[in-house]
């Protein structure tokens, strides 16, 4: 059986204390999916994994019945290849001025040509856009919490979105590099 190294990130959780997810239970609920390799970064709901090769979809609806199943919280969950994380890194078309201030919106749908209607990016300066994919790239140099066009994303994209800054980008996907499955059989 192939397997593939995934990242799943988790729209929403541990922030202001609402909708608690702690890692443990994360962990938990992913090997008990049968999956392995199982390493969580950060508490805002990181995770990469091993899992039978599969469509990205599929293992972010496994995942999110699990947590319903095992937490009884509905979290949306996006989930990424190691080698589609490694395409986001490599792919960013923005260049990156200070990584916490960059972030990446990891959408569950690709954006459409027309997706941002009669909005000018540009009425946004000095942040800076840009959409390739199911990925949208956002340049913050005034800060995220502070920042107009995150909250512009979130509300036209496509399906359910969740951001990660650059160093957390990079992060997961060093973490799923790290180890590349080959043929493997999996329990579940």
């Amino acid at each position: 059986m192939r397997v593939t190294r995934y990242a799943a990130l988790l729209r929403g959780v541990n922030v202001g204390g609402r909708n608690r997810v702690s890692m443990a239970e994360l962990r938990a609920c992913l090997t008990g999916l049968g999956y392995l390799d199982v390493v969580t970064h950060l508490q805002s709901g990181n995770a990469v994994f091993t899992a039978a090769e599969g469509q990205p979809e599929r293992v972010a609806a496994a995942v999110e019945g699990q947590l319903e199943d095992a937490l009884g919280r509905r979290v949306a969950v996006t989930v990424r290849t190691a080698e589609e994380l490694r395409t986001v890194v490599e792919g960013n078309p923005l260049a990156v001025s200070d990584p916490a201030r960059f972030l990446v919106v990891f959408l569950s749908e690709p954006v459409s040509p027309g997706w941002l209607g009669e909005v000018d990016p540009a009425a946004f300066a000095p942040e800076r856009m840009r959409a390739t994919g199911r990925e949208v790239y956002l340049d913050l140099p005034d800060g995220i919490h502070r920042a107009k066009l995150p909250k512009l994303v979130e509300r036209r994209a496509p399906g359910t979105c969740t951001a990660r800054n650059w160093n957390t980008v990079t992060r997961l996907a060093e973490l799923a590099a790290a180890h590349t499955p080959g043929p493997a059989s999996l329990s579940g």
